[in-house]
């Protein structure tokens, strides 16, 4: 099959976002809740190293997006991963990919939805969780159904917020370290405290890169939204230029701050939105209502986060659908050029996530082992079929080349095997690999039930090949 028939299989969508759009959705996806409250828990593993933690994650980050977008320039499509992994490795990888990402980001989505719930409960005590939950998930629903232009304004907004908020949060940290107007703390929290840098050793330092891993899972949007920009080897790269230098502002500096004002052993553990780390630095320097301005600045992110993870189920099932792996309805676009149908199912299936997560912790904890295993199987899938497009395709004739291929996509995947094999061996997060090989097998049987049943022969899209490979060289 030539090389133009991925694109044709999934067109329709219409190219509306804006490359100004597109550098905000990826500034948006790579930063999401768990950096103003999760960062908490990675500090209580690693103390001040966290920034080493950080760093490694972040470097795992740049080379997946870099190597992905490498890919959605030369094949801007809504599938996106999952679909170069059925293109460059095979069809059992594209299904197994995308239907992984998929339930992946619903258990998100759920997840994000409560949490705006519980967020607004602090301006409104005694207001039912369930009750914001439904409305914003109501609101976001409403938002991706319409047209892309519309929900990448939105997103834009949103993704500003969390910006300014940090930058904002990087400036007044740093006058508070250095005595700009505060009486300086200095960088002694980060080394004279017990265990130094490395409190917990290097183990404690390598546990963090599981919460940065997760926290900077999301940055991928930048290649889905390939299929809906309109010149996408200007825009992909043009977003893509400066992802290093602000992600490491946005995290890696941010943490610094962090751990510079605030003894590393008063951070570990912030869960909720009070006890915040990012509040306690809000607070030394004096503002007043420092808990409900980062309270605003979480339920923006949370918000944030519902709406690209929505953008991303849907473009993800249509994509399925256009494949045939999924019911044909799925892939119909509305008038606004939207998949509607997609939408909407997965908006249904949120809601019941979010639902499961209020029936007991224990339940909602499997289904996040299921997200944590599926996002790591996803990027190493994404590093692998991009090691398979570059055996196709001369690294001179790329409009955008990641440097130093192969070894940075050989480092990432050693980098994210490692991060796997340990979730497999710490009880705390063993659960990930109780709940994901169980779902690969069920993901794995249910592929070839359907294939024995016929389904790349009688389910093939018009003029194109349902099995096989997608290229040749």
């Amino acid at each position: 099959m030539d090389e133009t028939s991925i694109v044709a299989r999934e067109g329709g969508l219409h190219k509306d976002l804006t490359r100004g759009q597109v550098i905000m959705i990826s500034l948006g996806g790579a930063i999401g809740t768990s950096l103003f409250l999760s960062s908490g828990i990675a500090l209580g593993y690693a103390g001040p190293s966290v920034l080493v933690s950080y760093a490694i994650a972040g470097f795992i980050a740049v080379v997946m997006v870099f190597s992905l977008s490498e890919m959605a320039v030369v094949h801007p499509t809504a599938g996106s991963f999952g679909t170069y992994a059925e293109a460059y490795l095979n069809p059992w990888a594209g299904f197994v990919v995308r239907y992984t990402y998929w339930f992946a980001q619903v258990i998100a989505t759920g997840f994000e939805a409560v949490a705006s719930g519980i967020y607004m409960t602090w301006w409104f005590p005694g207001t039912p969780v369930w009750l914001w939950s439904l409305g914003f998930a109501s609101i976001v629903l409403y938002v991706n159904s319409r047209s892309v232009g519309n929900f990448g304004t939105v997103e834009y907004w949103f993704a500003l917020v969390k910006v300014m908020a940090i930058v904002l949060f990087i400036m007044l940290g740093a006058a508070k370290i250095f005595g700009l107007g505060f009486a300086p703390v200095g960088l002694q929290n980060l080394y004279q405290l017990p265990g130094g840098f490395f409190p917990h050793g290097v183990h404690g330092m390598w546990m963090a890169v599981i919460l940065g891993v997760l926290s900077y899972s999301g940055i991928e949007v930048i290649a889905v939204t390939s299929g809906e920009v309109p010149d996408p080897t200007r825009t992909i790269p043009a977003a893509l230029r400066t992802m290093a230098i602000r992600l490491f502002m946005f995290y890696v500096l941010a943490l610094a701050v962090v751990a510079a004002v605030i003894p590393w052993t008063q951070t570990g553990g912030s869960v909720v939105v009070a006890q915040s780390p990012f509040v306690k630095v809000l607070a030394q320097t004096g503002i007043p209502n420092a808990a409900g301005i980062m309270n605003f600045v979480v339920v923006s992110a949370a918000l944030s986060g519902m709406n690209t993870n929505v953008y991303l189920c849907s473009r993800m099932l249509f994509s399925l659908a256009r494949g045939r792996y999924a019911p044909s309805f799925l892939g119909r676009l509305g008038k606004s050029g939207t998949p509607v149908a997609a939408t909407l199912l997965s908006g249904a299936c949120i809601l019941m996530a979010a639902g499961v997560s209020k029936l007991t912790p224990r339940a909602y904890s499997y289904l996040q082992g299921v997200a944590l295993f599926g996002a790591l199987i996803v990027w190493m899938l994404i590093l692998i079929s991009h090691l398979s497009f570059r055996r196709v395709h001369k690294a001179a004739d790329l409009p955008l080349r990641m440097p130093l291929f192969p070894v940075m996509q050989i480092a990432g995947l050693v980098l994210l095997g490692a991060v796997l094999v340990t979730l497999g061996l710490d009880a705390d997060w063993n659960v990930s690999w109780m709940v994901g090989v169980p779902w690969l097998a069920m993901l794995t049987g249910a592929y070839f039930i359907w294939k024995r049943l016929g389904g790349p022969q009688t389910l093939a899209v018009s003029g194109v090949p349902a099995t096989g490979t997608m290229f040749h060289d």
